[in-house]
């Protein structure tokens, strides 16, 4: 599934957007959740960085897609930008939001779908599992490969990244669920560990990456240096 944000305040154009991408996906036999917010404003007000494509028209009334397009990059660098306009003097200063193109109205079918594909192989190349994290009113998109460990603390888990800690309501329980098939193993009762950030072991601990130093308990000890070995060899 890919979702998508369409902000447009002209309805007509709305319209042919909601028309072009339900053919899209019937062409590409993908499945395409799409949003429509009619001025920039209505798409920044309590954004949330769970899009994977905002096709953003750059004059509007109230926010242009400019601003909004900055607005959500101070929360999101990995959303793909395509601003749509009928004045491309508006669009060239794209590169200062990291927009991947533009679209010129009035918007011929190959045109944009030729663009969408563009956007799509865009996707797929920079594409990594991810997690959306509530840590309190924030909402995180963070890659899993960057999750070093999740720690239960309470009634909450510390979710350990490259880049810092998020706390979230939740359990281990849940966070195991959402993270199988990504090579995360229970080292005990409170650590939920990434196979691929162990840089050590020794007697009843694991070194992980940033030198945090996690138990293992004794009786999953042989289950853990069976996973690691296993990953460590290649297999999933």
């Amino acid at each position: 599934m890919v979702r998508i944000a369409v902000v447009e305040d002209e309805a007509v154009s709305r319209t042919l957007l909601r028309d072009y991408l339900r053919r899209y996906g019937e062409e590409r036999t993908l499945h395409i959740d799409a949003t429509y917010f009619t001025d920039g404003a209505a798409i920044v007000g309590d954004y949330k960085p769970v899009y994977d494509i905002i096709l953003m028209d750059i004059q509007m009334a109230h926010l242009d897609g400019m601003s909004a397009a900055r607005a959500i990059r101070e929360v999101d660098q990995e959303v793909i930008l395509v601003f749509i306009t009928s004045a491309p003097q508006f669009a060239i200063n794209g590169y200062e939001v990291g927009a991947l193109s533009y679209l010129l109205k009035p918007l011929p079918w190959f045109a944009f779908s030729q663009e969408l594909d563009r956007c799509m192989r865009a996707l797929a190349k920079r594409q990594r599992a991810s997690l959306l994290l509530q840590s309190g009113a924030t909402t995180h998109r963070v890659d899993v490969a960057d999750i070093v460990y999740a720690e239960s603390v309470k009634h909450r888990i510390d979710v350990h990244t490259l880049s810092g800690v998020y706390s979230v309501v939740s359990t281990l329980k849940a966070m195991e669920a959402e993270l199988a098939g990504h090579n995360f193993f229970r080292s005990n009762s409170c650590y939920l560990v990434s196979l691929a950030h162990v840089r050590g072991v020794s007697d009843h601990e694991c070194l992980m990456t940033g030198g945090d130093r996690l138990r293992i308990s004794r009786p999953r000890r042989k289950a853990f240096m069976s996973a690691l070995a296993d990953y460590a060899g290649g297999i999933d």
